[in-house]
């Protein structure tokens, strides 16, 4: 008998003696379909939401720099002088130059506008042509400021996608309309939106705002204060180095002792990938320990099989088949029962996000092949390393004694 022969025959009495015990077969490999599927999902659901929070901190600004007056050793007379000023925002264009994409600056201040018949309070930020590059804002209507709006201190302005809700109807209908701000008539020319939402934590806010030219914000405001200035910078490995920079170049143009926060979103980059990473090996983990159980009910299943079978192993032995061909039988169902859970689950782990993707469409579900070619080979391992002392012990036993055993 050659040995594909005696592989064939091996497989084949596996397949009867599994098929004969349908119902224990599946029951035993439903443990590895769960395991299998909770591994799929897990790296799914890992790598979705490790996505998901990346891009929601890129969608504030990429390769972002943040800076703001903090604090000082000055009275508030002095202090004045030490808020970042316009003119810092130009020595940082003009000294980090090509390394940097924009710098902007914004002027926050607020004022009543009449909404629905009542004054409310509405944010209204002072800036220029850049920043709805460095915030990475969406366009719903109009356009943007240009320069010529900023240089010729053009009396527009642009409403966030609240206010333009809680004034007008629509988007559209708010383009050509005319608010009063500081007293001043201003056209809106546009209306935008956070590409990631903030949840208030921006110079926005969450009540609504308003963004007019700087150059003409400025001019309302009894002391001039930059708050926050923004800088993007150009390649993503150069930020902490730029970072330094724009600290060094405020520093360098205020009092001593005056205090600047300089910061990135590198750090909270990194923040969200350790935990993304440290999530994905604890829930990997708990999956693996599903697998080691299910492993543990196959090789249980198969020690009551060999008990169940001694006779027929006896039998068997007596008519001719060698320790190894019974060996390698109970092998084979040990590895078919775990491979065949296995291959359900990961039908069932794949189908999941396959579906969900086809429900809806504003989050990109992907697949792991590396986690489905995991879950196969985990399948496999499973079935010989459990299989192993089962098919030993049915290899081991006395053909006498097994014909005899009741």
């Amino acid at each position: 008998m050659t040995a594909w022969q005696f592989l064939t025959e091996a497989f084949r009495f596996s397949c009867q003696a599994l098929h004969a015990n349908r119902v224990r077969t599946l029951l035993t490999a439903l443990g590895l379909l769960i395991g299998n599927a909770s591994v799929i999902l897990v790296v799914t659901i890992s790598i979705t939401s490790r996505d998901l929070i990346l891009d929601r901190i890129r969608g504030i600004g990429s390769n972002l720099i943040t800076a703001y007056y903090d604090a000082g050793t000055q009275d508030s007379s002095k202090a004045n002088a030490d808020f970042v000023k316009l003119a810092d925002v130009e020595a940082v264009r003009r000294e980090l130059g090509g390394r940097i994409n924009a710098a902007s600056a914004v002027i926050n201040s607020t004022d009543r506008i009449v909404v629905d018949g009542r004054e409310r309070d509405v944010r209204v930020l002072g800036s220029d042509e850049f920043y709805a590059g460095v915030r990475n804002l969406k366009l719903l209507a109009g356009r943007f400021l240009d320069s010529s709006d900023v240089a010729l201190r053009q009396k527009v302005a642009l409403l966030d996608d609240k206010l333009a809700a809680t004034l007008f109807t629509a988007a559209g209908s708010a383009l050509g309309s005319t608010i009063k701000i500081h007293g001043l008539q201003f056209t809106v020319i546009g209306v935008f939106k956070e590409r990631t939402q903030t949840f208030g934590l921006s110079e926005l806010g969450d009540n609504g705002a308003a963004l007019i030219p700087f150059t003409v914000q400025r001019f309302f405001e009894p002391v001039e204060r930059v708050d926050p200035m923004y800088v993007q910078v150009r390649a993503a490995e150069d930020v902490p180095a730029m970072t330094e920079a724009v600290k060094r170049i405020l520093e360098s143009r205020h009092r001593e002792g005056a205090r600047y926060t300089v910061q990135n979103l590198t750090a909270i980059l990194e923040t969200a990938n350790t935990v993304a990473l440290v999530l994905t090996i604890v829930l990997i983990l708990v999956s693996a320990i599903a697998l080691v159980i299910s492993g543990i009910g196959i090789m249980n299943i198969m020690l009551v099989t060999v008990t169940e079978r001694t006779r027929e192993i006896g039998l068997r032995m007596s008519l001719g088949a060698s320790r190894r061909a019974v060996m390698l039988q109970f092998l084979f169902e040990a590895v078919l029962i775990s491979v065949g859970g296995g291959l359900m689950g990961i039908f069932v782990g794949v189908a999941v996000p396959v579906i969900a993707n086809s429900l809806q469409t504003e989050v990109r579900i992907p697949i792991s092949a590396l986690s489905v070619a995991v879950a196969f080979a985990v399948s496999f391992v499973v079935g010989i390393t459990f299989g192993l002392l089962p098919a030993n012990r049915a290899s081991r036993l006395n053909p006498t004694e097994a014909l005899r055993y009741e």
